[in-house]
């Protein structure tokens, strides 16, 4: 038997990777470097939820668990820029 695991994936990353690439504007000072940095901290601090199609995830999903979703990917966001920011500083 074959098994193709190549389309489970963690749900978050791609809302984390264009959420960064959507920002990386209002931050000309982050190397591509460090926005992979801030991308690692951002879905370190969000939860593992792994699925196959993000479509099938968001069928069932309530409206509450789409706006925590929203919020949470938000705060994990600002976290992320802040952390990192701290770090290039040094």
């Amino acid at each position: 038997m074959v098994i193709n695991f190549e389309q489970v994936h963690n749900y978050y990353e791609r809302l984390v990777f264009e959420a960064v690439a959507g920002m990386s504007s209002s931050h000309p000072d982050y190397s591509a470097d460090n926005l992979a940095d801030v991308a690692c901290v951002t879905l370190n601090r969000l939860p593992a939820r792994y699925v196959r199609h993000d479509v099938d995830m968001m069928f069932y999903l309530t409206e509450q668990e789409r706006h925590q979703i929203e919020e949470s990917l938000a705060e994990a966001l600002t976290f992320a820029f802040a952390f990192v920011g701290k770090r290039m500083a040094k």
